[in-house]
């Protein structure tokens, strides 16, 4: 196995934000508690089990348990159920959609990254137990964002008419996504497999949570890995002293908005990910996942042909606290509500929304986690190894813009010097001398020598990029190889974990595929791994 490290600001791929995070810029400090590390989780600790009472933790088992029936979890996701109950027992958490067959690869590299930060914090803290959290986004409505996943370079897409929250459909539709993947697969022994566990999942259940439940589980149990489904009235009881705050005092608006201005004036390019509303919740009914708003003195269900006043929308809330889903800046405060919680994992955009959050959440009294990135990772077969060494690349030459590698590789490659930098400098000093000859008899020529300078430099440049192009048709064939390689590795010119599924290289690796990602990925990522198998 070969491991390269690109240090994760170098890729070209983190936001301004996320890099500037990374490298822990003092002016972001206000907007986080500590940054990941093995000395930062020791007062977070003490925090939540101040914030966190048992009654609480024995409503959280309560629920897993009732939601695992029918779902025979191993004994390590079964004891670290039981081990909640604990009042030194905490959580690391990720959350992810419920992306058909996992979706893109990264939704392992998240659950990886909370499996090995659990049982690392247990190795530095043996007195407490920690245990990895997939936090299920069942109330998510986009189902356009969901409903495919990509396969030996084609999507297989599941079509339907739906609507409200996604956890909640049937899995109606999805034998023929099931046929499709089949006639794709292949025989042998790790396509039966892949076969299986789609088959298991989605024709085995009756709604998508369930099945991706199934699915996760199947995957990850092995490492005491818990699911848990936020879609849960007893649940959602405990969030109603902060979802009244939220509807009737507006508290996320104005802290998240005053967050947000703060983040601009400590740098604009940061740019904004998440908008809070003056309501930050939706009304889940019927089918339906509509936003509430505020308007002549009632409470109002978008598109819908619910309406309540202030007094109806409260006992609304008291008798069915089911119905109201909170949006992106209210599930996270949801999830550290209901969770005994040290950490959120997650990919650069969710952990820059959550940079807008830390003043929510102390005005409302809840912890905040440490925030860390998850891993990020590029795969590559042994014969795409072998491409890579043949065109005598290095793993940090595959994240240059394709323009930019290319003209790199050429100019190494070519017999001729194609870099006119020692003439650019040339030109450059006999216009200095004739701008102070220019200056010592009439300075007017002074604009004149500079319009010729410029002139000049531009038609070297221009002669520098017709001589690069001569060459790259002169040598074609290693253009087109370096472009069809890191068109693989990059498909669309986009990172691979954000575009390829898992089964891509399960048919290769099978059931060793997660084990060896378990095994190179880091425990506190700060590099892009380069992984060759």
């Amino acid at each position: 196995m070969d491991v390269a490290c690109i240090p994760l600001e170098q890729t070209g791929y983190f936001s301004p934000l996320i890099a500037d995070y990374l490298r822990e810029r003092e002016e972001l400090r206000p907007f986080y508690n500590v940054f990941p590390g093995n000395e930062s989780f020791s007062d977070c600790i003490e925090r939540k089990a101040q914030h966190f009472p048992r009654k609480q933790r024995e409503v959280l088992f309560e629920a897993l348990n009732k939601q695992y029936k029918g779902l025979q979890p191993s004994p390590d996701t079964a004891n670290n159920i039981a081990l909640l109950k604990a009042t030194n027992t905490f959580t690391i958490v990720t959350g992810h959609q419920l992306n058909l067959f996992t979706g893109p690869l990264y939704f392992l590299y998240k659950i990886i990254s909370a499996i090995k930060l659990s049982t690392a914090l247990k190795t530095e803290y043996p007195e407490y137990n920690f245990v990895p959290v997939y936090w299920m986004a069942t109330e998510d409505h986009d189902f356009e964002e969901i409903n495919h996943f990509t396969f030996k370079g084609k999507i297989l897409r599941w079509n339907r008419d739906c609507s409200g929250a996604v956890g909640r459909l049937d899995t109606e539709g999805l034998q023929a996504v099931y046929d499709t993947f089949v006639q794709e697969m292949g025989g042998g022994d790790k396509a039966g497999q892949l076969k299986a566990l789609f088959k298991k999942a989605y024709l085995g259940h009756a709604t998508l949570a369930g099945a991706t439940r199934y699915l996760a589980n199947a995957l990850f149990s092995n490492y005491g890995l818990v699911i848990i489904d936020g879609d849960e009235p007893t649940l959602k009881r405990q969030l109603l002293p902060y979802m009244k705050k939220d509807l009737l005092e507006h508290i996320p608006y104005q802290q998240v908005s005053d967050s947000i201005e703060a983040l601009r004036e400590v740098d604009p390019s940061y740019g904004i990910q998440v908008n809070p509303r003056e309501i930050n919740y939706f009304y889940l009914r019927e089918g339906r996942r509509e936003r509430i708003e505020a308007k002549n003195g009632r409470y109002l269900v978008l598109n819908s042909p619910w309406s309540f006043s202030e007094k109806e929308l409260l006992a609304e809330m008291e008798s069915h606290p089911e119905r109201f889903s909170p949006n992106v800046i209210a599930r996270p405060l949801y999830q550290e509500v209901i969770l005994p919680n040290l950490c959120y994992i997650g990919g650069g955009g969710e952990l820059a929304y959550w940079l807008e959050l830390k003043g929510m959440f102390t005005a409302m009294d809840v912890p905040f986690p440490v925030l860390m990135l998850r891993n990020s990772a590029l795969l590559l077969t042994g014969k795409q190894r072998r491409k890579m060494q043949n065109l005598n690349l290095e793993a940090k030459d595959l994240f240059l813009k394709q323009n930019s590698l290319i003209n790199k590789k050429i100019r190494e490659i070519s017999n001729i010097d194609i870099d006119f930098s020692p003439q650019r400098a040339h030109l450059k000093q006999q216009f200095e001398n004739l701008y102070r000859l220019a200056e010592q008899t009439d300075t007017s020529f002074l604009g004149a020598v500079k319009a010729q300078e410029v002139k000049q430099l531009k038609g070297l440049d221009h002669l520098e990029k017709r001589l690069l192009k001569a060459q790259k048709r002169k040598l074609q064939d290693q253009v087109v190889r370096l472009a069809a390689l890191q068109n693989e590795l990059f498909p669309g010119q986009g990172l691979q974990e954000r575009q390829q599924n898992f089964a891509d290289f399960y048919l290769e690796l099978g059931e060793d595929f997660i084990p060896m990602l378990m095994d190179k990925l880091q425990v506190y990522p700060s590099d892009f791994m380069v992984l060759g198998y």
